[in-house]
């Protein structure tokens, strides 16, 4: 039985299959998802769990080097919008697109994880990139 690292076995086999410069997204309650993108709906109950939450979980075990969100959380909701942006630590690069932007670009997602969120335009798109685990013998 696993007991370490990311327990929900959906979730887990997205992240397996996640490669470089593939997207993954953490929606919140409303977010309407591609029918042909693969959706994981974790959500319980208004707020459970909530966006935030989700990505201080995969932080322990994925790397990303781009989050991506919508102008419309950075205008309506700039506190959700820096944790968001601090969320996965320094070196971590920050995008701010619009709204219909951010539903377009869904489409190319791998895997959205759909919460319970209901914070407005709470929607998050994480770019999978090397982590600190990748050696080089010379910095580029």
């Amino acid at each position: 039985m696993k007991e370490v690292g990311m327990i929900n076995g959906k979730i887990d086999s997205a992240l397996n299959r996640q490669g470089h410069m593939d997207l993954l997204m953490v929606v919140d309650a409303g977010f309407p998802c591609p029918d042909h993108v693969e959706l994981i709906d974790i959500a319980l109950s208004e707020g459970v769990p909530s966006v935030l939450e989700v990505l201080v979980e995969l932080r322990k075990v994925h790397s990303v080097e781009k989050i991506v969100v919508a102008q419309e959380m950075l205008d309506h909701n700039p506190t959700c919008c820096r944790s968001v942006s601090l969320s996965f630590g320094d070196g971590v690069a920050f995008e701010v697109i619009l709204h219909d932007k951010l539903k377009e670009r869904s489409h190319q997602a791998k895997t959205i994880i759909r919460t319970g969120d209901f914070t407005a335009w709470g929607n998050v798109m994480l770019v999978s990139g090397a982590g600190p685990r990748w050696q080089m013998e010379k910095k580029v």
